[in-house]
């Protein structure tokens, strides 16, 4: 591997918001274990968070910047609010990974994550992995839920901050069960404008869960899980074991990041399941530790831990780009899913769901 791979795979965020500057990176301490913010889970407040029209400005203002990407509007929420995907396509040739975020509105830390690393990719310290891949990313198609926009009242949502934000759509809707039936317009917009149209060889779904999962005795900073569905083709789950054994091996091994396998069905409404079999793509579930917001306790969890966690989208996301632009990812070592533990709750939390 060349020293820019190696230099990207390593890339740290260096401060707990890309769209703020001036705010301090949030400590790394206490990471795994019992975890930051672990009793009470700190201060929940949505304030240092990237705003709908923030995003959009800073993709705009990127896209300016980029000569290599291109910024696309694919649809539309409920409310009207503009869906963007971010493209660096430069040969069709080339594999092309997808990294989609904030299915969910109330997961955002992995939005903040693609957007320090879409910054990442304009700097010169990108043009080797860009020359090798291609990337897409959606970095948010919950708009609605992520502005606290919904016909339904989040009246007992615990987060302060000025805005609360909620894991379904404006119409209560959890995307992350229409990609089958594919009834919202957020979903219809990821699928014709996105699934159906870009030839996609491997996709990372970024969600959240809670607070209390653990493996071996210890907090998880994350969990992963590729296709559970029998009707998954076992070359594409075989695909989706090596996008994982990648982000295993890059986070695990950090010191401050510790994975769980995740406790996943095999329904097809569900992303992880659904696109691998309907367009043949390996694809790979991310849940990060906690979520901005959420109405039961012990869901969410205080801002002191954004910075790790948007660290660990970032290196997530570098890894595997990285991975598939060099060609290594062929040789990604699968064996570890064997022995990887399946995490587990700990009281006082209900099961997580994808």
């Amino acid at each position: 591997m060349n020293q820019t791979l190696a230099t990207l795979r390593t890339l740290a965020v260096s401060g707990a918001l890309v769209l703020a500057a001036v705010a301090a990176p949030a400590p790394l301490a206490n990471a795994v274990g019992e975890g930051p913010n672990y009793d009470g889970n700190g201060q929940i407040t949505t304030s240092k968070l990237a705003t709908y029209d923030q995003m959009v400005s800073f993709l705009k203002d990127q896209d300016a910047r980029q000569s290599a990407m291109e910024l696309e509007v694919i649809g539309q929420t409920v409310k009207g609010r503009d869906i963007h995907l971010v493209k660096y396509l430069s040969d069709p040739a080339k594999p092309t990974i997808l990294y989609l975020t904030q299915q969910h509105g109330n997961e955002q830390l992995t939005t903040e994550g693609a957007l320090e690393f879409v910054k990442h990719l304009g700097t010169g310290k990108s043009a080797d992995i860009l020359d090798g891949v291609n990337i897409l990313i959606v970095p948010m198609l919950n708009a609605d839920g992520a502005m606290g926009d919904a016909n339904f009242p989040l009246d007992d949502y615990l987060a302060k901050g000025g805005r609360n934000m909620t894991r379904y759509n404006a119409e209560e809707v959890d995307l992350n069960r229409d990609h089958v039936a594919k009834v919202q317009p957020e979903t219809q917009a990821l699928h014709n404008n996105v699934m159906s149209k870009y030839r996609i060889d491997y996709m990372i779904d970024l969600h959240h869960q809670g607070t209390r999962s653990e493996r071996d005795g210890k907090l998880v900073s994350g969990s992963i899980l590729y296709p559970t569905t029998p009707n998954a083709d076992p070359a594409v789950v075989a695909k989706s074991k090596q996008l994982g054994a990648v982000v295993f091996s890059n986070v695990d091994s950090t010191g401050w990041g510790h994975l769980g396998k995740y406790v996943g069905g095999s329904a097809e409404t569900i992303s992880r399941n659904g696109i691998a079999v309907e367009y043949g793509i390996a694809t790979l579930l991310f849940e990060m530790r906690g979520m901005s917001d959420h109405y039961l306790d012990g869901y969410a969890l205080g801002l002191r831990s954004n910075g790790y966690l948007i660290k660990q989208t970032v290196t997530t996301l570098t890894a595997t780009a990285a991975a598939i632009a060099d060609g290594s990812i062929a040789d990604a070592d699968t064996s570890f899913w064997d022995s990887l533990a399946t995490q587990t709750s700990r009281p006082g939390e209900e099961a997580d769901s994808e």
